[in-house]
C-alpha cells in the first residue's frame, strides 16, 4: 500500500512538472504575439519581457517545488525521517495537547528556514531584475519576524485548541474542532483588518475627494455600505498593484494600493472596485467559505473514522501511535486525492470572475474601462499573455487576462 502512495504521490507530482513545462514551451511559441487588443498598450519590447519575466520564474518556480516539496516530501515521508521525528515529539514526554502544538510548530518553522533561499532569490533577484522589488533587507527581516510570530500565535492556539478538544471529546471532537476553526477563521476575517494587517502598512484615509466620491455612489448602487476608504503603502514592497474589500456583512472597507492608484484612471479604478463589490454582490465569497467548510465537515468526519482504525500508523510502521502524526498523513493523503479536483475549483473561481466582470460592466456602465484596466495591469505586473490552455484550465483562477478582455469587449459591443 505505501508503494502505490508514493507511486501515486510521483505521478501528481510529475503531472504538474509537465503542465508547467508545457506551459512554458506554449510561450515561447506564441509569446511575441501581441494580441490586437493589447496594440495600443504593449510592444514587442514589452512582449520580450514578459515573456522572460515568465519564463525566470517559472523554471525557479519547478527548482524551489522539486527542492522543498518534492525532494523534502519524499525524503520525510519515504525516508524515515518522519518516523524519526514522530518518536522525537513523545520522547519529550509531554501532554497530547504540548506534544500535537510543538509537532505542527516545528514542522511549519523548518519548512519556513528551508525557503528562506527561495524567497531572497524570488525578491531581490527576480523582482529586482524586472523592476518589482522596493523592498529592503531591513524590512524583508521585520516581514520574516512579524510573520513567525503570528504563525506561533496563531497556529500555536488553532493546534493547541483542536487537541485539547480532541482530549476532552475523543469521540465527538471532529465535529467541535470543525466548529471551532470556522468561529476561529470568522473571527481573524474580522479583526484581520484591525490588528494583523496594520503589523505590515500604513492605512491612510483617502484624500481624493474627486475619487472618494463616485467609490461611494458606486458601492451605494450595489447595496454596500462602505465605513472608510483606505490606501496602503504597498510601494514600499513590491510595484505591484491590487485592490480589496474587508469587513464582514453589508459594511465594508474598501482598501487600494497606492501603486494601483498610481496607473490607473478613475473609471478605471472604479471599474476594478465594481467588480470586487460584484463577488459581494454574488455571494461568491460566502459560496466559497459554505463549500470550503462543507469539506472540512466532511474531511474531518472521515479523518476521525480513519483515524480510529489505526491504519495510518501502521501503513508507515510508526514506531509511536500518535494522533498528531496521523493527521499529518491524512493530510499528505488529502493533497494527493484532491489534485484531480484542481480544475474543477479553478472552473468555478474563473465563472465567478466572469460573472463579477458581468457585473461590473453593467453597475459601471462602462465595460470599455474594465478591459482597460485590465490591459494596463497585465502590462504593468508582466502577465503572461499566452498561457497554454490545459496550464490555465488546471491552475487559472482567473480567465486568461487576453480571453477576459475579449469577452469584456463582448459586451461593449452588446450595448
Amino acid at each position: 500500500m505505501l508503494i502505490i502512495l508514493l507511486l501515486a504521490y510521483l505521478f501528481v507530482a510529475s503531472f504538474g512538472y509537465w503542465l508547467q513545462i508545457l506551459n512554458l514551451r506554449h510561450l515561447k511559441q506564441y509569446g511575441d504575439v501581441v494580441p490586437l487588443e493589447f496594440s495600443d498598450y504593449i510592444d514587442r519590447d514589452v512582449l520580450k519581457k514578459t515573456r522572460d519575466y515568465t519564463v525566470e520564474h517559472s523554471r525557479f518556480s519547478i527548482i524551489e517545488s522539486i527542492a522543498l516539496d518534492s525532494i523534502v516530501i519524499l525524503f520525510f515521508f519515504f525516508g524515515g525521517l518522519f518516523n524519526t521525528y514522530n518518536s522525537w515529539i513523545v520522547s519529550l514526554n509531554q501532554n497530547s495537547v504540548v506534544s500535537g502544538t510543538l509537532f505542527f510548530l516545528f514542522l511549519t518553522y523548518a519548512k519556513t528556514i528551508l525557503s528562506i533561499p527561495f524567497d531572497l532569490y524570488s525578491d531581490f533577484r527576480i523582482e529586482n531584475k524586472y523592476g518589482f522589488n522596493t523592498m529592503t533587507g531591513r524590512l524583508w527581516v521585520s516581514d520574516f519576524l512579524k510573520s513567525i510570530g503570528l504563525t506561533t500565535i496563531l497556529l500555536g492556539t488553532m493546534t493547541a485548541s483542536a487537541f485539547f478538544i480532541i482530549t476532552m471529546s475523543p469521540e465527538h471532537w471532529w465535529f467541535i474542532v470543525w466548529l471551532f476553526f470556522l468561529v476561529f477563521s470568522l473571527l481573524i476575517m474580522y479583526i484581520s483588518p484591525y490588528v494583523i494587517e496594520p503589523l505590515f502598512n500604513k492605512f491612510t484615509p483617502l484624500d481624493d475627494e474627486t475619487l472618494e466620491g463616485p467609490i461611494k455612489e458606486l458601492m451605494k448602487k450595489a447595496g454596500i455600505m462602505v465605513s472608510r476608504i483606505f490606501r496602503i503603502d504597498a510601494s514600499k514592497r513590491s510595484r505591484h498593484t491590487n485592490a480589496y474589500f474587508t469587513g464582514i456583512g453589508r459594511v465594508k472597507r474598501i482598501i487600494l494600493f497606492d501603486t494601483l492608484l498610481e496607473k490607473l484612471d478613475r473609471e478605471e479604478i472604479l471599474s476594478v472596485l465594481a467588480h470586487e463589490a460584484g463577488h459581494w454582490k454574488k455571494r461568491h465569497i460566502l459560496k466559497h467559505i459554505v463549500m470550503v467548510e462543507a469539506l472540512s465537515f466532511i474531511g474531518l468526519y472521515l479523518s476521525f473514522r480513519i483515524i480510529g482504525t489505526g491504519f495510518l500508523n501502521d501503513l508507515f510502521a510508526l514506531r509511536h501511535n500518535t494522533i498528531f502524526a496521523s493527521l499529518l498523513i491524512l493530510g499528505f493523503i488529502g493533497g494527493i486525492v484532491a489534485f484531480p479536483f484542481t480544475p474543477l475549483m479553478s472552473y468555478l473561481s474563473r465563472k465567478h470572475e466572469r460573472e463579477a466582470d458581468g457585473f461590473a460592466a453593467v453597475i459601471t456602465g462602462n465595460p470599455g474601462a474594465m478591459a482597460t484596466s485590465l490591459i494596463k495591469l497585465s502590462k504593468d505586473n508582466l502577465s503572461n499573455l499566452h498561457p497554454h490552455p490545459l496550464y490555465a484550465a488546471f491552475y487559472y483562477s482567473h480567465p486568461p487576462v487576453v480571453q477576459r478582455v475579449r469577452e469584456i469587449h463582448s459586451m461593449v459591443t452588446q450595448e
